[in-house]
């Protein structure tokens, strides 16, 4: 069985909040948003904020947001999320930030006006000699500071502001919102090219029924999810888990190496469970990964997912899956 090379999540330090943020900070570029998936959209940013710290001999710094503003602002309208707030810290530290602050979003700060959240946060904790945002960036109370206001503050207060243009393909922004449409329609080819990477869930593997493995031959690394985490539709994936977790693995598959997996999303139709879950079935690999934290990569849709009349249509099935993975992977068995 061929594996692909290791490529595991950054080792990054978040300043949980503001009062972790060192106090003999001098200055730096800061790059604002919630980052949500972290697509190429926000790839843009990173990149100006990272070419503009270069260019004063300042470090980078990405602020986000923990939790979600919409999680306060207006829990009704909460979406799924396409990533935690350390996958997002990874995925930006891999593009050359230096320093991510995961900002505590509650009521005081909702309460702030646009100047106060500029003066507080931007100027005084941050120490910011540049900000850059998306044009389509809003701060402060009830969101009344646009990119017009933000330019407005740094004119006032000797700030740099850059304003980035929104990344547009085929009439379609580029933006978290799209990603999750493609995702629940079960587009995940069209979902990563929009990311630039495959998208992925992470979690601890916990003890599912056991059928997999004890029925069908078929063990798998099952990992569950609330609402509030984005998954692909329903269906069977291809793709690749790889471990994360240190401890020693029983078996033959080791740490930070992506072995490819043939992924079942959703509840099994076929014996009736009900929890929304990722079941990956590591192809040509037998080992013990309860306990593990791993990585999960979905590279393409293989089929909708059925219910079968009994076993041996559910093995078929399979058998089918795996050689489908294989094929798509471009792996040989």
């Amino acid at each position: 069985m061929v594996c692909r090379s290791s490529r595991s999540l950054n080792p990054v330090d978040i300043w949980h909040g503001i009062t972790e943020v060192p106090k003999d900070l001098t200055g730096s570029v800061v790059t604002i948003g919630v980052f949500d998936g972290m697509h190429r959209g926000h790839s843009r940013l990173l990149a100006a904020a990272t070419t503009r710290a270069h260019e004063l001999g300042l470090p980078s710094i990405l602020l986000t947001f923990d939790p979600h503003p919409l999680a306060v602002l207006r829990p009704d309208r909460m979406p799924p999320l396409l990533g935690t707030v350390t996958q997002r810290a990874s995925l930006a530290a891999a593009q050359g930030i230096d320093h991510i602050l995961a900002m505590s979003f509650n009521v005081a700060v909702a309460q702030l006006s646009p100047e106060e959240f500029f003066l507080q946060i931007v100027r005084d904790t941050l120490k910011a000699r540049a900000v850059v945002v998306g044009s389509n960036f809003t701060f402060g109370k009830k969101a009344a500071g646009t990119t017009e206001v933000l330019r407005e503050l740094g004119h006032k207060y000797g700030i740099e502001v850059h304003v980035i243009d929104l990344l547009v393909e085929d009439d379609a922004v580029i933006c978290s919102t799209l990603i999750r449409r493609l995702l629940g329609e079960g587009k995940v080819r069209e979902a990563n090219a929009a990311l630039g990477r495959e998208f992925s869930v992470v979690g601890e593997v916990v003890r599912g029924a056991g059928r997999g493995g004890r029925e069908l031959g078929f063990p798998t690394a099952n990992l569950y999810f609330s609402d509030l985490v984005a998954l692909p539709q329903d269906a069977v994936y291809a793709g690749w888990l790889m471990v994360i977790s240190q401890a020693p693995i029983d078996g033959d598959m080791k740490q930070g190496v992506r072995y490819p997996a043939a992924i079942s999303v959703g509840h099994n139709p076929t014996f009736g469970d009900k929890r929304r879950s990722v079941e990956s079935y590591v192809i040509g690999k037998n080992a013990d990964l309860y306990g593990h934290t791993v990585v999960v990569e979905f590279v393409d849709w293989v089929r909708s997912m059925e219910k079968f009349t009994g076993v041996p249509e559910l093995l078929a099935a399979i058998h089918q899956d795996v050689a489908d993975t294989l094929r798509i992977l471009e792996v040989e068995k």
